[in-house]
């Protein structure tokens, strides 16, 4: 109980260190005379649009375009994963275009998606699901690919059937992968639709950070990027806490909880 305590109370010390470099920089340091506000000014800022529409409008429609996307990738890249994983001849057939499109991100491809879709939400959800899937799908077949064979040979051995191994040994075997894969991915996905809104005019924080930007209220911006940190603890917070929920027979989760 102690360490979680001390984890937590770290963690404020850090965060309260932060906000008063911060502060300092930007009323009496190198920073005084730049457009940078202060932090005091920034959560004033954010507590005057706490009281408002606009803010929860474009938090609700950033977190869905990133939760649709995510779902989207997670399912499409698990299936591929899983398909592509089972057949060590798909496997490596796929590992270079998989392993070539990993790293490209969506940003490149945001002028075709906005000709095609539009500025709309679907855009967004569109640029997530790009943004992620890849990752999940790698992860699956990797993950898959390396099920013990001693395991599917135990299994065959007791007259399991294809589908029985694969939801049985394969699947289990294979969920700490994707549990680090969609883990990892959450993040990215509220980054991708945060961009979809800030470069490609679709709805949520993005294209309110740039309405702030180009209106000249330096104080609003930085509310809005600390709404934008705020709301990514949250996710990766929540990520952390699934993942454990979905691993909790997992031996690094086990000793976790000891």
């Amino acid at each position: 109980m102690r360490v979680p305590l001390l984890r937590t109370g770290v963690g404020a010390a850090g965060a309260v260190a932060a906000l008063g470099a911060w502060q300092l920089a930007a009323t009496a340091g190198p920073l005084a005379d730049s457009p940078l506000p202060s932090a005091a000014d920034s959560i004033g800022a954010l507590a005057g649009l706490v009281a408002t529409p606009e803010l929860w409008r474009s938090l609700g429609d950033t977190v869905v375009m990133a939760i649709a996307g995510l779902l989207l990738a997670t399912v499409v890249g698990v299936v591929l994963g899983v398909g592509i994983g089972t057949s060590p001849l798909a496997m490596h057939a796929t590992r270079v275009p998989l392993e070539f499109l990993k790293p490209i991100p969506p940003i490149v491809i945001l002028p075709v998606v906005v000709l095609v879709l539009g500025p709309t939400m679907a855009m967004g959800v569109f640029l997530v699901f790009f943004g992620c899937f890849v990752a999940i799908a790698v992860q699956s077949a990797a993950g898959v690919f390396d099920t013990d064979p001693v395991a599917r040979a135990t299994g065959r051995s007791y007259g399991m059937g294809r589908g029985e191994i694969l939801t049985r040994i394969v699947l289990p075997s294979a969920l700490p992968y994707i549990g680090t894969a969609i883990r990892v991915a959450a993040p990215t996905s509220l980054i991708v639709a945060v961009v979809a809104g800030l470069l490609g005019g679709g709805p949520g924080l993005g294209q309110s950070l740039l309405l702030a930007q180009i209106s000249g209220d330096q104080a609003q911006l930085f509310a809005y990027v600390l709404a934008l940190g705020l709301l990514g603890l949250l996710v990766q917070g929540l990520s952390q806490w699934g993942e454990r929920r979905l691993l909790h027979w997992h031996p690094q989760y086990r000793k976790e909880a000891r």
